[in-house]
């Protein structure tokens, strides 16, 4: 069989399903009957290739037209108690008054649709909206892009070229306002009684402010695993300029409004005022830094000479079995190039006791908390959306933006993490008080 061939049938079969579907749509609606539903059948017939049926003046587009006419038909004939042409209807206190056209924006291009309306004007159609003018292909094809951070002129392009109808950007931005409701739920819903590992992290975004003045702003974002062992994004936060320590103490003490009781343990990439931020809330909470982070800050400190030596002197540290060989293989670290690079060994020193919270746990729970980089995996494909946008007008704007792109990344968080059982087992024997099963 051909391609065109193929796609000739597949048009077709797609054409009868059609039809059946308007078929058993109008059978039995008031003021539709059959006849209107064999008319569609003849259209269909009409058909001559698979072009025939698409863009804005094919098949498919007639069709959609001609159904909601008849739809419609149906609804005023419920509503007035009569059909068309009835005696009856000149002593029923009202009346068909014509029709008026409404242009609505489809997937199929721009269809006029003739719209009845009644003497009193009491008639108000339930398939339509009164200020519908787009269907909800339409709005969902918009978000869909603007959720992968096309700009407004963008998503007027593509519509322009696919579907044929031309979208104002005054209209593009009210769809997209739409879901800013969403956003506030998604942002204050409730949240668990206890975490058992968080991440936290902070995205740095361009932010206009009074004067046309940008500013570059964060978006502090927290990322949890829950006890069932999901993936959870509590909240994006996006920073009103106040200092690292004071933002993060407002967004832990949110999470705790939202019904946080407890977090086990906090995995950071060494941000600026948590660990007071945090503790001030939680203060039972285990801090974990990331030990990848770790390693690249004081490896800039170090020539490429020596770069080799250092990083296997480096890994008999954080790949050591104890926190006591660990130690002692800190000890050697700093006499061996202690005076050569002290700033890269002295990181090491200053931040220990949060760089070895994991040597506490075993190997299950050392691999999911001794770096963050399942939360930076989450900002890189948050990245890849906003890194078209020069700047975001409002706050708003960013959140709204961030929300559609969180939603499309965790449609493929479907499962628990790899191995959890094992891990809440281990869990549950070292918080044993604090972690309810």
């Amino acid at each position: 069989m051909s391609e065109k061939t193929r796609r000739e049938s597949v048009a077709q079969a797609r054409a009868a399903r059609l039809a059946e579907a308007v078929v058993e749509a109008t059978a039995g609606r008031p003021g539709v009957s059959m006849p209107s539903a064999e008319r569609v059948m003849a259209e269909l017939a009409t058909a001559k290739s698979v072009n025939d049926f698409y863009g804005k003046d094919g098949i498919f587009a007639r069709l959609f037209a001609k159904t909601i006419e008849e739809m419609l038909e149906g609804e005023i004939t419920a509503h007035l108690g009569y059909e068309a042409h009835e005696v009856v209807g000149r002593n029923s206190g009202n009346s068909r008054n014509g029709r008026y056209r409404r242009t609505l924006k489809t997937e199929g291009g721009e269809q006029t649709i003739a719209m009845p309306r009644d003497r009193n004007g009491s008639f108000e159609p339930q398939i339509i909206g009164p200020y519908q003018r787009q269907t909800n292909e339409i709005e969902e094809k918009i978000l869909a892009l603007y959720a992968r951070g096309q700009s407004v002129r963008d998503i007027q392009d593509v519509l322009e070229e696919l579907y044929g109808i031309d979208v104002a950007p005054t209209t593009i931005s009210a769809v997209t306002d739409k879901i800013m409701p969403l956003v506030s739920a998604w942002q204050a819903r409730p949240l668990a009684a206890v975490y058992p590992i968080v991440f936290l992290d902070g995205l740095h975004i361009k932010l206009r402010r009074e004067n046309n003045r940008v500013e570059t702003v964060v978006v502090y974002i927290v990322f949890a695993i829950d006890t069932e062992g999901h993936r959870d994004v509590l909240g994006h936060w996006v920073s009103d300029g106040a200092e690292g320590a004071n933002f993060w103490l407002s967004v832990i003490t949110d999470l705790q409004s939202r019904g946080v009781e407890d977090i086990l343990i906090a995995c950071v990439d060494g941000l600026a005022g948590f660990d007071e931020a945090i503790r001030a809330i939680f203060p039972k909470v285990r801090l974990q830094r990331c030990v990848i982070h770790q390693i690249r800050a004081s490896l800039r400190y170090v020539t490429w000479k020596d770069y080799k030596a250092f990083i296997a002197d480096l890994k008999t540290v954080y790949r050591a079995p104890t926190r006591e060989e660990a130690e002692r293989q800190l000890q050697r670290l700093e006499e061996v190039w202690g005076k050569r690079y002290p700033a890269a060994v002295r990181s090491w020193l200053t931040h220990w006791d949060d760089l070895a919270t994991f040597f506490d746990f075993p190997a299950e729970i050392r691999k999911l908390i001794y770096t963050t980089n399942r939360i930076e995996a989450y900002n890189r494909q948050l990245r890849k959306v906003i890194k078209t946008k020069g700047s975001f007008p409002t706050a708003d704007a960013a959140r709204k933006l961030l929300y559609l792109a969180h939603i499309n990344i965790t449609k493929r968080w479907t499962g628990a993490i790899p191995g959890w059982p094992l891990v809440l087992n281990q869990l549950a024997i070292r918080f044993d008080d604090r972690l309810p099963l």
